[in-house]
């Protein structure tokens, strides 16, 4: 059993997934519009994470219960990661998140345009989201609306010419 700092929710929260690297594969999961392999986490996420760090970290994520692994029916020796339920409930938090940092930190308008739409959207987006990531992690029904399609779309508009 892992010893705990504190009961706080706060410091338990952040135990579990508290670290810069845990976050930023949660967000590439979880806003790359896909299940993730090992190759495409280290290969496309722009913070340009090392493989030994991505490996410890994915183990992490996997035994606190935020990604499941499993093995790529396509490919024999590809693991691929998905989103729990847990990590799904985290959309809020994400958005938040991106919130804060348009206000407070000078992120660049073009990595900001899916925390515009989230924010934007608020919480009836961030549902229909969490709905869409359990279509594509969980395997439940498609959402009626794709979250993510209007993400990209705002992603791509602010791209300049």
């Amino acid at each position: 059993m892992k010893i705990r700092r504190s009961g706080c929710p706060i410091n338990l929260t952040l135990e579990t997934f508290g670290d810069r690297w845990s976050l930023i594969i949660l967000r590439d999961t979880m806003f790359g519009g896909r299940r993730r392999s090992f190759r495409s986490l280290l290969t496309e996420s722009i913070e340009g994470i090392a493989s030994n760090i991505l490996s410890d970290r994915l183990q992490r994520l996997t035994a606190s219960g935020l990604l499941t692994r499993a093995a790529d029916p396509g490919h024999k020796q590809r693991i691929i990661y998905s989103l729990t339920e847990s990590a799904i409930e985290l959309v809020p938090l994400m958005a938040l998140m991106g919130s804060w940092g348009m206000r407070h930190a000078l992120p660049s308008k073009e990595l900001s345009a899916r925390a515009r739409v989230l924010e934007d959207g608020g919480p009836q987006l961030w549902a229909e989201f969490m709905d869409e990531l359990r279509h594509i992690h969980l395997g439940s029904p498609a959402p009626a609306v794709s979250a993510l399609a209007q993400m990209q779309a705002a992603y791509k508009a602010s791209i300049p010419a």
